[in-house]
C-alpha cells in the first residue's frame, strides 16, 4: 500500500485540467503515442466540443521514482456545480488533490467550493498555476490569492503548462513525496466506496470503487449496502485506458466490479460495497440519495415518437443515474415526461445528448423547482408541477427552496451584480475582497429565481467574469400564485408557471405580449390571456386576418354594407367556436427568454 497514491484534480471550467492528466498519462507512457488525442479523459462527443468534464473519469499510472515503483491513480472530477455530490464522492475516494488554478485567470467561485470539500475530508492540497505560457499570465498576482486561499508558502507552488509540458515531470514528484499512501487494513472486513459508475451495453453497469478495507476476489459474492442487493463480482480489475482484468484487488486500490447489473438504479454513487459473509460493520460515511433540484417536462415534437422517446430516456439513465423521469401528460403537448435535473447545465446537457445521441426532436416546458405545499388540514404536499398545485382555498402556506449563492466577480461590477441579486429577492449575507480587484459575495436566493435566465445575465453584465456557484440549503415559506395562460379562454398548461405573487403581474403582461408576437394570425380574433385563478390580469388580441367583403358594394344605401358585414361577423363567430389555436413550439422556448 506504500507504493500507491489516490489523487484528485479540482478545477474550474477551462482551468486546463483535462490537458494537464492528458500530458501526465504520456509522461507515464500511460498512452501510446497512436492513442493519443486531446483531452483523452473526456470521451462524450459533448465534452470535447463544449471543453468541460461531465462524467468523472479514474485512470492509473505506473511511475517509477527514484528506483521505486508507484501506482498513481487519478480519479478526474467534474468541475461543475451541477455535478457536486460526484465531486464530493470522488473526493472521498482520494488522499490528495491538485489545485489547478489558470494563471491568467486567477480563482473561481467552483475552485473555491470544490477546495472546501477537499479540505474537509482532509486531502494534501497540491496548489498549480497553470497555462505559465501565455503572455497574459499574472503568475505573482494569482499566487497571492492562492496563499490567501490556502495558507500555503510561494515554494509550494508548482508552475506549470499543460500545452508545453512545463512542471508535469514536479507534479508527479510532488504527488509521490506529499500525498501520503491511502490507509487501511487489508485483513479487516471489505469496506468499498462506489465513486462511479458506467453503462456497458454488452455487460451492464461497471462499477467504480476504491476499497478503503479489505480484499476483494474474482467471484466472490459481494452485497451493496444502500440497496441491499448481492451479486456475484464475474470480473473485477484496475483502470487504464481500458479495463485491465485482476483476480485480487486490496485496500487502497482503485478498479472496478462487472456484476450483470442491469439497472442504473442498482449502483448509486456513494454506496457500501461489502461481502456477503463478513460484512463490515457500517457503511462509509457520507452517502446521499441524488437530489434533482429543477422539473421540466419533456415532450416529442412528433406524439408518435413517445415511445421512442421513453426508450431513449432509459439507455440516457442508464448512463447518467441523476436523471428522473415520470411519465405526464398535458392537454397542450400530449404524452411526455416529467424530468428531475441536478441543475440548468445538467437540463441542457440532456436536452442536446436526447438530439444528438437518439435523433430526438423534444419540447421542453418552463424548468420549475420543487414546492413545499402545507394544506389546511395538517398535511404536507411536494408539488413539482404548476398543475399540481391544489386549489388556493386548501392552501395554508407554500414554501419554496432557497440557495446559498457564491459569486466572484471583477470590483467594478459589484453593484451590477448586487442589483441582479436583490431583483431576484435575494439577500445578502456577506461580501469579501479577495485582492484589491476581486470580490466574493454571498447571497441567499429563491432557487426558483435563477432558474430561468440568472446566470446569463450575470455573464451578460460582468463581461463574462463572474462565476457562480452554489447548493440548496433550506425552504422559506414564500407568497407564491399559479399564473395560466388562457388563449380563446381554454388554459395552455404546458405554459402555467408558479411564480411569486409581486412579479405575476409583470410576468403576465410581457408574456400575452411575446405571445401576441408568436401566434401566427388566424380568421378569426385570438384573446391571449394571464389569469391567476379566475382574474384576468393582462390581456392581448392577436387580430383577425379579414376579407375586404364591402369592396362589391359601391353607391346605394349603407345598410347593404351593413348586411354583408353582419355576414361575415356570423361567420367569424362560427369559426371561433370551432378553430383551434396551434401554439409554436417558438413560443415555449420564448418564455425562458422573455427579456
Amino acid at each position: 500500500m506504500n507504493n500507491i497514491r489516490n489523487f484528485c484534480i479540482i478545477a474550474h471550467i477551462d482551468h486546463g485540467k483535462s490537458t494537464l492528466a492528458d500530458r501526465m498519462l504520456v509522461l507515464t507512457k500511460t498512452i501510446g503515442d497512436r492513442e493519443m488525442r486531446d483531452q483523452v479523459l473526456d470521451n462524450m462527443e459533448l465534452e470535447q466540443e463544449r471543453g468541460i468534464t461531465i462524467k468523472s473519469h479514474a485512470i492509473q499510472m505506473d511511475y517509477e521514482y527514484k528506483g521505486v515503483d508507484y501506482k498513481l491513480n487519478l480519479i478526474d472530477t467534474p468541475g461543475h456545480v451541477d455535478f457536486s455530490y460526484e465531486v464530493s464522492r470522488s473526493i472521498a475516494a482520494c488522499e490528495g488533490a491538485l489545485l489547478i488554478i489558470d494563471a491568467t485567470q486567477g480563482i473561481q467561485a467552483q475552485t473555491i467550493s470544490n477546495l472546501y470539500l477537499a479540505i474537509e475530508h482532509e486531502l494534501e492540497i497540491i496548489p498549480v498555476l497553470n497555462k505559465m505560457d501565455l503572455p497574459n499570465a499574472v503568475p505573482e498576482v494569482v499566487e497571492d490569492q492562492i496563499i490567501d486561499l490556502t495558507g500555503c508558502s510561494r515554494e509550494d507552488i508548482i508552475h506549470a503548462s499543460g500545452k508545453t509540458g512545463m512542471g508535469v515531470e514536479t507534479i508527479l514528484e510532488t504527488i509521490v513525496q506529499k500525498v501520503p499512501p491511502p490507509i487501511g487494513d487489508p485483513d479487516a472486513p471489505l469496506q468499498a466506496l462506489i465513486f462511479d459508475s458506467v453503462f456497458n451495453q454488452f455487460r451492464g453497469i461497471i462499477a467504480y470503487f476504491k476499497i478503503v478495507n479489505g480484499i476483494i476476489r474474482k467471484k466472490d459474492l459481494v452485497k451493496f449496502v444502500a440497496t441491499g442487493k448481492e451479486y456475484n463480482a464475474d470480473e473485477i480489475g484496475v483502470l487504464k485506458l481500458g479495463l485491465i482484468p485482476r483476480d485480487m484487488l486490496s485496500a487502497g486500490d482503485v478498479g472496478y466490479i462487472i456484476s450483470g447489473i442491469k439497472i442504473a438504479k442498482e449502483v448509486k454513487v456513494g454506496d457500501t460495497i461489502t461481502h456477503v459473509e463478513h460484512p463490515c460493520d457500517k457503511a462509509i460515511a457520507g452517502f446521499e440519495e441524488v437530489k434533482p433540484m429543477v422539473f421540466a417536462g419533456v415532450y416529442p415534437i412528433d406524439a408518435d415518437d413517445y415511445e421512442d422517446l421513453r426508450s431513449s430516456m432509459e439507455k440516457l439513465q442508464l448512463n447518467d443515474a441523476s436523471l428522473t423521469y415520470e411519465p405526464e401528460s398535458s392537454a397542450a403537448l400530449g404524452f411526455g415526461f416529467r424530468c428531475g435535473f441536478l441543475g440548468l447545465l445538467h437540463m441542457e446537457i440532456i436536452q442536446e445528448r436526447l438530439e444528438r445521441e437518439f435523433d430526438m426532436n423534444v419540447i421542453t416546458t418552463v424548468p420549475n423547482v420543487s414546492y413545499l405545499v402545507h394544506l389546511t388540514n395538517g398535511t404536507t404536499e411536494r408539488v413539482y408541477n404548476p398543475s399540481g398545485l391544489p386549489n388556493q382555498t386548501l392552501i395554508d402556506e407554500i414554501e419554496e427552496p432557497y440557495i446559498r449563492a457564491n459569486i466572484i466577480t471583477a470590483s467594478e461590477f459589484i453593484g451590477s451584480v448586487m442589483k441582479l441579486c436583490l431583483d431576484k429577492r435575494g439577500t445578502l449575507v456577506s461580501q469579501h475582497y479577495l485582492t484589491s480587484e476581486r470580490a466574493e459575495l454571498v447571497f441567499n436566493l429563491p432557487l426558483g429565481e435563477i432558474v430561468f435566465d440568472f446566470y446569463d445575465k450575470l455573464k451578460s453584465i460582468s463581461r463574462g467574469y463572474a462565476s457562480f456557484d452554489y447548493y440548496v440549503n433550506e425552504y422559506k415559506p414564500a407568497k407564491l400564485v399559479r399564473l395560466d395562460i388562457l388563449l380563446n379562454g381554454e388554459m395552455v398548461d404546458a405554459l402555467s408557471t408558479l411564480i411569486h405573487f409581486d412579479n405575476a403581474y409583470p410576468f403576465g403582461r410581457r408574456m400575452c405580449e411575446k405571445l401576441k408576437e408568436l401566434i401566427p394570425r388566424q380568421q378569426f380574433d385570438i384573446a391571449i390571456q394571464a389569469a391567476i385563478g379566475s382574474k384576468i390580469i393582462a390581456r392581448e388580441t392577436v387580430k383577425a386576418v379579414r376579407k375586404d367583403v364591402t369592396a362589391k358594394c359601391y353607391g346605394g344605401d349603407i345598410t347593404r354594407k351593413r348586411k354583408l358585414l353582419e355576414k361575415q361577423k356570423k361567420g367569424k363567430k362560427r369559426m371561433k367556436q370551432i378553430g383551434n389555436v396551434e401554439v409554436p413550439q417558438k413560443a415555449f422556448l420564448a418564455v425562458l427568454k422573455l427579456d
